[in-house]
């Protein structure tokens, strides 16, 4: 029986690892729309996972919650930080910190 656990753990944390790349494209993806409606710039394709919990979806159903931070640039000099929240595969939220506006020539 500890066995059997063992090896249904090891199968759970596979599965995790085989499509935790699929999610983070995902998330890249929502990011990357987020900046380009705003006309920033999604710096070094960078997206690190934050935060993964369960929860109840709308449904009732479980899903996973992840949450990813990444950076951005309103002027290309300074860095911002942004925070991406999916549940399942579905965008929750994002927030981004207060950026300077380019300047207007």
């Amino acid at each position: 029986m500890f066995n059997l656990l063992i090896l249904l753990t090891l199968c759970l944390l596979f599965f995790y690892w085989w499509h935790s790349g699929d999610f983070k494209a995902l998330a890249m993806r929502f990011a990357s729309q987020h900046c380009d409606q705003f006309e920033l710039q999604l710096l070094d394709q960078s997206m690190v996972i934050k935060g993964l919990w369960l929860e109840k979806n709308p449904d009732g159903a479980l899903s996973v919650r992840r949450r990813y931070q990444f950076e951005f640039s309103s002027t290309g000099e300074q860095r911002y930080q942004g925070v991406l929240t999916m549940v399942g595969l579905k965008l929750k939220s994002i927030s981004i910190e207060t950026y300077q506006l380019p300047h207007s020539n």
